[in-house]
């Protein structure tokens, strides 16, 4: 590559070389001659230099798919088609703009955009100017995004037209005040006006389409910043490094089975754990970014049979949105499609159906602080042989650790030992490697709590399979203790939606004057179920589960989730502790 793919020389800081000091003496005990440290051949003279070491990051990945398939397909949006090589001129106008107004290294730009190019386009020309992406979330209040821009210091704010009107009121609270720049998706015109905001097509034709952008000082740098859902106060600002996305690219490749040129249509959020990580990923392989701004049944079957889409990723609500389709929305597909899907733990009913209406299923799990998925369900083609009842309970385990990250296990919180191999012994997971986050930015408590002993610690609590894979339980603070008594939400999760009404479940406590807490069921029915009691419901649980584990309250509801599809148990437990 030539200069604008970044080639300056980089030495590594003193305080990270991998040599060590040659032939030292040593004083012997009881007085002996001193003896030499014996010299290690392979230190002496091989120094890194900029010809044989430069710092990992997903930026050369777009390059090389620029420079190797200029004509290919990078981005479907609407009637648009985007080839590689716009993609990085546009790319690179975009970062030449930024850099002209100052940004740089240890500035923070933030946007708020849907699923359209433009997201694409930010995700590489951000950290082409070595400033830090900070992709908000779209569905939070004001009083949030305001927190996120006067944490992140925010210097530049880019805001589609949809959501103009929740950028203002952020703005009014805010203390920063960034430069606005305002997105208008062409294909999907949207109302709403941004006051003394630039338009986003000006600002990139303002750029340079032959900037020479610069790879990272460090592959440490900071190359995103993503903010927690702040379910207990105010959300955490979890900082992503070069390195980590880096390596994230080839491990997405290896978990999903992504061969050359895979079709990604874009159903989950690019602002969720940066999508985690295929803005940058599908430059790799040549894949094309089939863009969809609203998640809906017609338009996911409609886009995946007109584009040939090879992949998806999402939560299980994702996959209910397309089982619960309507007759004249699905369409029949020969192809392959690989639906990836994580969050909560799929209901083993959910799964099932999915396979046989003909996709294939990867599972993962991970969290905003690895990067997105760390771990993934390694299916092996024996399984397909099993019962469906022992191919479900194999595919509700989490796994084994991504191809990129080093270590993945089941820890006794208070020892830090490594739970027995049992399939039964609960521990919380954690995580040691390469896709772990720096830490929480400007929260140094949050962040030593979160790496206490050199793990990182999930909160999520678990078990240890004999074959090394783990499986989810629950959340800690989602254990229900009643009576003395452990019940896990998600088995009780698990036995709700085999039943044919159950569309949505989620399980929390309630408080309790006698057993401390007794689980509380908040269901959504499916249609053509409206007459189902919560005594009905209640029996069901009692043919399947210990008693003491069932549901002592039923509440049918539409039940509260995040952009992503993951249910805001937070705010079931408030409706829980209020209910007569």
């Amino acid at each position: 590559m030539k200069a604008d793919r970044g080639t300056k020389p980089t030495a590594a800081p003193a305080s990270r070389r991998l040599r060590r000091p040659l032939a030292l003496p040593r004083q012997a005990p009881g007085g002996k001659r001193p003896q030499k440290i014996p010299v290690n051949p392979y230190e002496v003279g091989l120094d890194r230099n900029p010809a044989n070491y430069q710092p990992l990051t997903p930026l050369t990945y777009l390059a090389r798919a620029a420079q190797v398939h200029p004509e290919v397909v990078a981005i479907v949006h609407g009637r648009q088609r985007i080839s590689y090589a716009e993609f990085y001129l546009r790319s690179r106008r975009l970062a030449s703009s930024l850099h002209q107004r100052g940004l740089g290294k240890g500035d923070t730009v933030s946007v708020l955009l849907p699923n359209v190019p433009a997201m694409l386009e930010v995700h590489h020309s951000v950290p082409m100017t070595g400033a830090v992406l900070n992709a908000i979330n779209t569905r939070l209040d004001p009083v949030a995004i305001a927190f996120i821009l006067d944490h992140s210091e925010s210097k530049l704010f880019i805001v589609d037209t949809e959501f103009a009107a929740l950028a203002a009121e952020a703005l009014k609270l805010a203390k920063v005040k960034p430069l606005l720049v305002q997105h208008d998706d062409v294909e999907f015109p949207q109302p709403g006006r941004l006051d003394g905001a630039i338009d986003y097509d000006a600002f990139l034709a303002d750029g340079d389409p032959d900037y020479s952008w610069e790879m990272p000082d460090d592959e440490w740098d900071a190359i995103s910043l993503n903010y927690t859902s702040g379910t207990t106060g105010n959300p955490k600002g979890v900082v992503c490094h070069h390195r980590g996305a880096a390596l994230m690219g080839y491990a997405n490749i290896l978990a999903c089975s992504m061969a050359a040129r895979p079709v990604y249509l874009w159903t989950l959020p690019m602002f969720h754990c940066n999508g985690w990580c295929f803005p940058w990923t599908l430059a790799l392989n040549a894949g094309t970014h089939v863009c969809l701004r609203w998640v809906r049944a017609k338009e996911m079957y409609e886009l995946i049979e007109a584009e040939k889409v090879t992949h998806l990723c999402g939560a299980p609500v994702v996959m209910s949105t397309l089982l619960n389709a309507k007759a004249e929305e699905k369409r029949d597909f020969s192809h392959v499609v690989n639906f990836v899907h994580a969050a909560a733990p799929p209901p083993e009913a959910v799964l099932m159906a999915m396979l046989k209406a003909g996709f294939q299923l990867t599972h993962v799990y991970g969290l905003t602080e690895t990067y997105g998925p760390a771990t993934v369900n390694d299916w092996k083609p024996e399984w397909d042989e099993l019962s469906d009842d022992a191919i479900g309970a194999k595919r509700v385990r989490q796994g084994v650790a991504y191809a990129a990250l080093e270590y993945l296990t089941v820890l006794d919180p208070k020892t830090l030992e490594q739970v027995p191999a049992d399939g039964a012994t609960l521990g919380e997971v954690m995580f040691r490697g390469n896709i772990v986050m720096k830490g929480y930015l400007k929260n140094p408590k949050a962040t030593d709590d979160a790496f206490a002993g050199g793990w990182f610690h999930s909160g999520d609590l678990g078990i240890l399979h004999r074959d090394g894979y783990i499986q989810l339980k629950d959340r800690s603070k989602d254990i229900i203790i009643s009576g003395g008594e452990n019940i896990s939400s998600i088995e009780v999760e698990e036995i709700l939606y085999k039943h044919p009404s159950v569309l949505f479940a989620a399980v929390v406590a309630r408080p309790d004057e006698k057993w401390g807490e007794t689980p509380c069921a908040f269901v959504e029915k499916r249609a053509g179920f409206e007459a189902l009691s919560e005594s009905e419901l209640i029996a069901y649980c009692r043919e399947k589960l210990a008693h003491f584990k069932c549901p002592k309250t039923i509440v049918f509801c539409d039940i509260p989730k995040t952009p992503t599809g993951k249910i805001q148990k937070f705010k079931l437990r408030e409706l829980a502790k209020k209910l007569p």
